[in-house]
């Protein structure tokens, strides 16, 4: 699948969670969206002149302008649902995909119950981290810091040949 192909696919499943999508599929698409972003917040820069921050001796760029915005928000469920059907292809759940929003909700859920959010208003951040609810937090940010490293691997996991629970393998299937 070509670069064309793979970003056509991936606007047409807009909404699609089932299935699978193969390696090539998905990372067109991120190829796809990173040119995009790259090349909106340029025409953001020519066509908002006040997005440009000057400083002394720099110059400083939002990336917060309408077009960008807009094309965030175009590519944002196709990306979520390609990667969903990602993992579908490498044998898992989608819901690894979004493995570390999980883990930061679950971090901030802890973090509420036993008052490190009280702790760290007052200004005594160390004693959030401190007892075996510290120990917790730490690991738990470790964890955070290591999970997204562990989807981008999931995603470049090959295809699970012949079909899984999701669907037929991708490469498999005869147009």
């Amino acid at each position: 699948m070509g670069f064309a192909a793979a970003v056509k696919v991936c606007f047409r499943k807009y909404f699609t969670f089932s299935g699978r999508a193969s390696r090539p599929e998905y990372w067109w698409f991120v190829l796809f969206t990173l040119l995009g972003s790259i090349a909106t917040g340029l025409l953001d820069l020519l066509l908002f002149p006040s997005a440009i921050q000057t400083g002394p001796g720099s110059i400083e760029a939002e990336s917060d302008g309408p077009l960008v915005t807009l094309f965030s928000l175009a590519v944002f469920m196709p990306s979520v649902s390609a990667g969903w059907r990602r993992m579908h292809d490498s044998g898992r759940s989608g819901l690894y995909y979004i493995y570390p929003l999980i883990v930061l909700v679950g971090i901030l859920g802890f973090a509420q119950f036993v008052g490190a959010f009280g702790l760290a208003g007052s200004g005594d951040l160390a004693e959030a981290f401190t007892g075996i609810a510290g120990l917790v937090l730490i690991l738990s940010f470790l964890v955070l810091m290591i999970s997204p490293l562990l989807v981008i691997w999931w995603l470049t996991r090959p295809s699970q040949s012949g079909p899984n629970q999701y669907g037929p393998n991708p490469h498999e299937v005869t147009p």
